[in-house]
């Protein structure tokens, strides 16, 4: 059996989504969720924001397992569907990021500079991979 990369822009992808879900974990954990332990929020509340926001590294875990195994795939056209999906997740996903960010905090959207570069880099390889036609695998 021989196992080929046939879409290098998918494995690139889907190691990157992989290390976004693990420093998402360590940087909530580490820095972002601590500040809500604060009397002033309510138990339910400091819940909530911490499910909230593993749901992220967990969408990220996923999402570049599917990208790592999308990358050995012989038939791209049948996964460009998945690829597109989820490039319009991502997409939506810093639509909300600026746009609450930009509704609540307009001067915080310096602070998400990281996390947007971050999100387009991994859209244009996305995007990149789903481009690929047969000659070039």
């Amino acid at each position: 059996m021989n196992i080929k990369i046939t879409n290098f822009y998918y494995l690139i992808a889907g190691v990157l989504a992989i290390l976004f879900a693990i420093t998402h974990a360590w940087n909530g954990q580490s820095t972002v969720l601590p500040t809500l332990n604060i009397e002033v929020i309510s138990l339910s509340t400091q819940t909530i924001f911490t499910y909230v926001w593993h749901i992220i590294t967990a969408e990220n875990l996923v999402f570049g397992i599917a990208f790592i195994f999308m990358s050995f795939q012989t038939d791209q056209s049948k996964i460009r569907f998945t690829a597109w999906l989820i490039v319009t997740i991502l997409i939506v996903r810093l639509m909300v990021i600026l746009g609450v960010t930009a509704v609540l905090d307009v001067v915080g959207l310096k602070d998400t500079l990281i996390d947007s570069i971050a999100i387009v880099i991994y859209v244009v390889l996305i995007i990149l991979g789903t481009r690929m036609k047969k000659k070039q695998l």
